[in-house]
Formats: structure tokens, C-alpha cells, sequence
């Protein structure tokens, strides 16, 4: 069972993304990025790492409008993983053209959005509360006012931070504790590592092996070789995991390291180990001719990450609002 079908304006109609619609996606987004300077650029290839695998169901989960003859000019999707904390979280994404804003696609997307998500909660996890969420850039003005007209209410914001690969910071020891790259034998342990270290952050789960490996380490944008693992008597205690997002460098003439999941585990904390992790994967991103790094952090992370990043020269370039509407469980 799917939502009603979308209120569009006339002329326009609606039906599942199609795995061969991803190069007509990125042409629209392309365009959109004019506007929206979200600072992303996503190819034809990544839109397919992201929705062509084990855990999206493009058939009953994305919608795809276009006109008559053919032309797309919005879509959208309700993708929920399968693992959640403190709530079962469905995150909706989409876009309309620029062309086409103002017209009430944006509206109706998101009414789809909305109705799938509390569908996704009812038949997959009714017991736990859920939480429905769409993120937008403070730049991104048109959707903001379309997500709080819809009733959704800001729940966080994170910064989109980085910094230059130039002045470096000295290498830091951390006695007993060697950096070395990231390797796949130790894909399943770095994973064990993330859950134990992001049980008390915001909107985490605990990743099991299939999303793992669909969102993380088997991304297509994943640099194994620009990792980072903080190994203490053979096991991992610590890792920064490092991606190249190639649609990036093409957009903006530069190579990014960006620093996607962070994190130390709690018994190895006070130790100094993130700072000395960063560092490194700093020093081999520009071995490897990158020219900056990035990264993402709550504003209100627990572990005051926001301080340690600022101190090893990371700025703030855009801030990133999570608009939610919470769920009550169903039983």
C-alpha cells in the first residue's frame, strides 16, 4: 500500500524513480545547486550508490514528476534504515527545478513524504516512537518555509566545516597507540567500534552489516587509503574514515578529504586519540593531493567535538537545520 497519489499541478504527473532516471536526477540538481548552494554536487553514479541497493525500495519509497513530454522537474524520496536508538527515523529528501518552484510540487512532495514515512512506521516498528526528518541548508529559504508551514519543528543543526591543507599541525603520539590505514579484514571491527562510540549522539543507531556497508565503507566514494585506525594492543580504539566525492572535485577544480564518521571508543576517551587521528588523516589527505578537508558535526555533539575541530583549523562554511515531526508509537 502506498499514500494517495500527489496533488500536481496540471500537466505533471508522478511515478517511482527508475534506476536509469540518475542521470536526468543530477542534471536537476546541477541546476538547483545555483540556487541552493548546498555546497554538494552529486553524479549520476553516487545517486545510484544511494538508492540502487538492499535498502531502498525505489518502487514504493521515491516519487519522480515530470511533464508531459518527458521533462523531470522534482522528486523525492522516504528512505528508513533498519536499525534506530532512541527512534525509528525516516529521512526524506528531495528537490523541484528552480523552473519549476513556487508551483505547489514542493508541497505535494513532501505531503507524499510525510504520508509514506508514517507508513514506514506502522508497518515496520509501531511499538517505538518515530521521528520524520528532512534536513535543509539555512540557504536554502524556499524549503524552510515549506517545511514549517508543513508543521515540521527545527531539532538540530550541524556545521559543515573545513579547512585547507596548508599549515599543518605537528604529528601527535599517543603512547601505546599506533595510526595506521584503514584495512578490510578490519571492516567488521571498525564497525563494532562506531556503534560502541555513537551510542549517546543524536539520531545514531546501531549500523548492522548491511547499511554499514551500503552507507559507509562500501560507498563508492569511500578512500580506505585515506583513513585512519588507532589500533592499541591489535584493536581498534579509535578511526577517522575518509571520502573523495569525485562530483565534488569536478564542480569545484579541488580534491576534499572529507572525514565522515569520527569517533573514539567511550573506555579509550581523555586520551588525546581523536586529535591525533585527525591530524594524521590531515597529513595523508595532502600526501595524496588533496587540497582541504571537511567534515559535518552536531552543534550540540556531547563529546564537545565542535571545540576540538575549530582548535586543528577547521571554519565553519554552512550550516545544516534537521526539520522533524515526531511520531507517538502506534501501540
Amino acid at each position: 500500500m502506498n499514500p494517495a497519489p500527489l496533488a500536481l499541478p496540471e500537466g505533471l504527473s508522478a511515478r517511482p524513480i527508475r534506476p536509469d532516471d540518475v542521470v536526468a536526477v543530477a542534471e536537476l540538481l546541477t541546476a538547483a545547486e545555483a540556487v541552493d548552494d548546498t555546497g554538494a554536487h552529486e553524479s549520476p553514479e553516487d545517486l545510484t550508490g544511494f538508492w540502487v541497493n538492499e535498502l531502498v525500495d525505489l518502487e514504493l519509497d521515491s516519487r519522480l514528476v515530470t511533464t508531459a513530454d518527458g521533462e523531470v522537474v522534482g522528486w523525492a524520496t522516504a528512505i528508513a534504515p533498519p536499525t534506530f536508538r532512541d527512534a525509528y527515523g525516516v529521512h526524506l529528501e528531495g528537490r523541484v527545478h528552480p523552473q519549476w518552484r513556487g508551483r505547489g510540487i514542493g508541497r505535494a512532495l513532501l505531503d507524499w513524504q510525510l504520508a509514506r514515512g508514517e507508513q514506514l512506521h506502522a508497518e515496520r516498528h509501531p511499538e517505538a516512537p518515530a521521528r520524520l526528518t528532512v534536513t535543509a541548508y539555512t540557504s536554502m529559504a524556499d524549503l524552510t518555509a515549506l517545511l514549517r508551514r508543513a508543521g515540521l519543528v527545527e531539532a538540530r543543526w550541524f556545521f559543515h566545516m573545513e579547512r585547507p591543507l596548508t599549515d599543518l599541525p605537528e604529528p601527535r603520539a599517543v603512547p601505546g597507540v599506533e595510526l595506521v590505514p584503514f584495512t578490510w579484514e578490519r571492516d567488521d571491527e571498525v564497525r563494532r567500534a562506531h556503534n560502541a562510540a555513537f551510542t549517546e549522539h543524536y539520531g545514531s543507531s546501531e549500523r548492522d552489516v548491511t547499511s554499514w556497508q551500503v552507507m559507509f565503507t562500501g560507498s563508492r566514494s569511500f578512500r580506505p587509503d585515506l583513513s585512519v585506525l588507532a589500533v592499541e594492543d591489535g584493536a581498534v580504539i579509535a578511526y577517522v574514515l575518509a571520502y573523495v566525492y569525485e562530483a565534488n572535485t569536478a564542480a569545484t577544480g579541488h580534491r576534499e578529504s572529507y572525514f565522515g564518521q569520527i569517533g573514539v571508543l567511550p573506555t579509550a576517551r581523555g586520551r588525546g586519540l581523536s586529535k591525533a587521528a585527525i591530524v594524521q588523516a590531515l597529513r595523508v589527505a595532502a600526501e595524496h593531493d588533496c587540497a582541504a578537508a571537511g567534515l559535518q558535526v552536531d552543534s550540540e555533539n556531547v563529546t564537545g567535538a565542535l571545540g576540538l575541530y575549530e582548535s586543528l583549523g577547521f571554519a565553519t562554511s554552512r550550516t545544516e537545520v534537521s526539520w522533524s515531526r515526531h511520531l507517538a508509537p502506534l501501540r
